[in-house]
C-alpha cells in the first residue's frame, strides 16, 4: 500500500510538473503573441500617421496653390486698374509737362 501511495504521489507530482511546464510554455507563447501584436499595431499606427501627413501636405499644397492664384489675380486686377487710371490721366500729365517745359524755356531765355 505504501508503494502504491508513493507511486500516486510521484504520478501526481509528475502531472503537476507537466501542467506547470505547459503553463509556462503558454505564458511564453502569449507573451510572444502580445509582442507581435504590439509591433503590428505600432507599424500600422506609423503607416497611418505617414498617410495622414501625406494627405495633409497635399491639402496644404492645394490651398497654397489656390491662395497663390487668388493673390496673382488680385495683383493683375490692381495693375489693370492702375494702368487704366494712368491712361486716363496721361493727357493731363503730358499737358502739365509741356506747360512746365515751356515755362522753363521762357525763364532761361
Amino acid at each position: 500500500m505504501k508503494t502504491e501511495v508513493l507511486k500516486n504521489i510521484k504520478a501526481t507530482e509528475s502531472e503537476y510538473q507537466k501542467t506547470i511546464s505547459e503553463a509556462l510554455a503558454e505564458k511564453k507563447r502569449n507573451s510572444a503573441n502580445a509582442e507581435l501584436e504590439a509591433d503590428n499595431l505600432i507599424m500600422k499606427a506609423t503607416h497611418d500617421a505617414e498617410e495622414y501627413k501625406k494627405a495633409r501636405m497635399a491639402e496644404a499644397r492645394v490651398n497654397a496653390d489656390k491662395r497663390h492664384g487668388e493673390i496673382l489675380e488680385a495683383g493683375k486686377q490692381r495693375a489693370a486698374e492702375l494702368k487704366e487710371r494712368g491712361t486716363r490721366n496721361l493727357g493731363k500729365a503730358v499737358d502739365l509737362l509741356v506747360s512746365r517745359f515751356k515755362e522753363r524755356l521762357h525763364v532761361h531765355s
